[in-house]
Parts: C-alpha cells; sequence; structure tokens
C-alpha cells in the first residue's frame, strides 16, 4: 500500500513547496562549531554599527528591597530610548560577585520588559501576577537568583519596557485606530496591556520588513543590544573579571542563544524553553518570533548550531517536555545535535540538556536546577 503524502498543516496544497525549497539549496546543514560558524552567524545576523559598548552609562537610583540592594541603570546603544535595566545584589555584599544578564521573555507581552521577571523599586504591575504564576512559579527569578549570591543584570531590549515603540506609532505604521492612553503607566489596566501588546504583534511583522530593507535582522538588533549589556556589567567594579553568565525562558532563551554565540564575555549560557530544530517546527508552530528565523541561517546551519558554535563553551538547556510551542521530536533532535557538537568539540560535559515535565515554564524546580548549575560554572 502506497503510503500517505505528508502535509504541513499550515500549508496545506502548498505542502510541495518544502521539497521544491531543497531542491533550490541546502536546508539547516550541519555547521561545525568554531570560529568560522561564529563570523558566518554574525554576518547572517547582519548589524554591528559599532563596538558593542554603553554610551553615556549612568546610575540614576538606588533602592533596597527584600534582601536585595537595586540601581536603575540606563544607557544608549546609539539609536532610540535610552535602555534602562535593573542591577540587583544581595543587600550587604562586598567585593566582586559573579555576574549574571537575567533576560526577559518575549510572551507576547511587550509592554513591559525587565519587570516580566525581577522586582524593582516599586509595587510590581498587578497584570503581571498572573504571568508570573504560569511561566515563572509565580517569582521576580532575576530578584531569587540575586539573593543567591550573584551581581544580576536585567536589561530591556529592542521593542519591550523602555525600548517599547509608543502607542500612536505602532498603530499608523499597522494602520489601525486604536484608542490611545498613557503607555508609560507603570500599572496599566488589563485591557490596556493587552491592547498595547496585540499592536505590537502585528507591529513586528513591520520591524521586520524594516531589518530585511536595510539588510539586518531582528535577531541582529536584539543580539547587538544584549551584547551592549554584557559590556556593561562586565565594566563594573563590583563584578568578578572572568566572565558572565546569562539565562532566559522563550524569548529570554533566545537572547541567550544569541549571546552564547557571539559574546565572548558570556562564560555559560542557560536557555530555557527555547531550543528545536527548524524540521521540527515545520508541522508544529511557526508563529514564533521573527527573533528565531534570522533571514538565511537556514541555509548555512540549525537553530542548535547556533547555540552550540562557542562550544566548548558551557551551555545547558532546559527544555519542557509537552511545550505547546516545540514538538518533542524537535527538541529531542537538537539534543542530540548539541550532544555531537560538544563531542567534537572534546568536551561532552560541558552541554548539559535535561527535560521537564509540562508546558512551556521556567517553574521553581527549573530555577533551582539553573541557578545551581550557574553557581557551578561561575563561581569555581
Amino acid at each position: 500500500m502506497a503510503s500517505k503524502k505528508r502535509t504541513y498543516q499550515n500549508l496545506g496544497p502548498f505542502t510541495d513547496l518544502v521539497a521544491a525549497a531543497r531542491k533550490s539549496h541546502a536546508l539547516f546543514p550541519v555547521v561545525r562549531a568554531g570560529r568560522k560558524a561564529q563570523r558566518a552567524f554574525v554576518e547572517t545576523l547582519g548589524f554591528n554599527p559599532r563596538p558593542a559598548e554603553p554610551i553615556a552609562a549612568r546610575v540614576e537610583s538606588k533602592w533596597r528591597r527584600d534582601g536585595i540592594a537595586g540601581e536603575l541603570v540606563s544607557w544608549s546603544v546609539g539609536y532610540g530610548p535610552r535602555t534602562e535595566a535593573w542591577l540587583l545584589r544581595p543587600e550587604g555584599a562586598r567585593g566582586r560577585l559573579p555576574g549574571v544578564l537575567a533576560l526577559h521573555d518575549h510572551g507576547g507581552f511587550k509592554y513591559f520588559g525587565k519587570e516580566k521577571i525581577a522586582d524593582g523599586p516599586g509595587v510590581t504591575a498587578s497584570v503581571l501576577k498572573d504571568f508570573r504564576e504560569a511561566f515563572y512559579g509565580g517569582k521576580a527569578f532575576a530578584n531569587e537568583l540575586a539573593l543567591r549570591g550573584f551581581c544580576v543584570l536585567v536589561p530591556d531590549t529592542f521593542g519591550w519596557g523602555s525600548r517599547k515603540f509608543p502607542l500612536e506609532v505602532m498603530a499608523k505604521s499597522v494602520w489601525r485606530k486604536v484608542e490611545l492612553f498613557d503607555d508609560r503607566n507603570p500599572d496599566p489596566t488589563p485591557e490596556q496591556a493587552s491592547r498595547y501588546n496585540e499592536l505590537s504583534a502585528e507591529h513586528e511583522h513591520t520591524m521586520e520588513k524594516y531589518c530585511a530593507v536595510l539588510g539586518t535582522t531582528l535577531s541582529g538588533l536584539i543580539s547587538y543590544e544584549d551584547r551592549v549589556a554584557a559590556a556593561y556589567l562586565t565594566s563594573r567594579p563590583d563584578v568578578q573579571a572572568q566572565g558572565i553568565g546569562c539565562v532566559g525562558l522563550s524569548g529570554g532563551g533566545l537572547r541567550a542563544t544569541l549571546l552564547q554565540a557571539t559574546c565572548s564575555q558570556i562564560r555559560a549560557a542557560v536557555v530555557v524553553g527555547m531550543m528545536s530544530t527548524y524540521e521540527g517546527l515545520l508541522d508544529h508552530n511557526m508563529s514564533h518570533t521573527w527573533g528565531l528565523f534570522p533571514h538565511g541561517w537556514s541555509r548555512r546551519g540549525d537553530w542548535p548550531d547556533v547555540a552550540a558554535c562557542r562550544a566548548p563553551s558551557p551551555l545547558m538547556v532546559q527544555y519542557d517536555l509537552e511545550d505547546q510551542i516545540f514538538s518533542r521530536e524537535g527538541m529531542r533532535a537538537a539534543h542530540r545535535r548539541l550532544q555531537a557538537h560538544y563531542r567534537a568539540a572534546g568536551k561532552p560535559r560541558n552541554y548539559v540538556g535535561r527535560f521537564y515535565p509540562g508546558l512551556h515554564k521556567f517553574d521553581l524546580q527549573m530555577q533551582k536546577d539553573a541557578f545551581d548549575w550557574l553557581a557551578r560554572q561561575l563561581k569555581a
């Protein structure tokens, strides 16, 4: 009996487009880890306007709360509004501490950035409580990490929080009439946050079009801005000089992957809920952020190859077995591909892949495992 022809759910009668593309050029070839792979990926990102260093960095304010000594810091990346970040240290800690970049997610929630994963000097916005409960075990994980003895920097990145687009600008760019409100309000109503986030989802497509015309990628902008944040953190006199770590869920895991690939200051990276082969996405979920699809990379390599291109630099990947935005097959295939890269680099134990029950999340057990692993890598 002839086998049933496969149909991709999002392509339907155009399923044969995938086979046609494979006849046109290679797709997802394995690229060997090393400097050649790093250069190829940076070239694909297409964005490096100047050395990735903060311009006119300054401390805006300081506070103490719940065992944390915090600072609001800001800098310019050379375009757009100033980037704001929170710097968190254990209250009373002296000397240099290991540094970690805590990277906020995408989450379809661009109204806030750092506030999604960290508590600052004010009251946490009410609309974030259910969000944290669903994805972070109800915790501000960046504060929990700081209490473990780290100096934690929580920066906004392009499109979120202090770096987000004004509501009026987005409405005009996507030809929408919307009821305007103060989109800088630190405690928006659920309706206001939802209105902003829905519009920003549409606007991301517009931004990727701009990136394409400008010869760059959304991934390139995010990667560059996070390298600037890494440069700021490593420049501080209260941070150990041997290198820093990074950790994030989902879009934060994407950012951690980009940093792991492009930033030599990263000594250890934790990628949570953002690892799959591209093949594993084709018939499952292609509605991810444009940041996961830097244009042209699929002809050079696969997403796990990005995470591994600086192998044997230590890497931990946490997978959720029932993750609704990744297939189990795609995650398992990525895990095997990463294992192969680290074996080829001669340090198979420098890659740790762990699978957890449940949906897309960074729950308390996963946080504990990630924090323990970062401590072993950065406090040695």
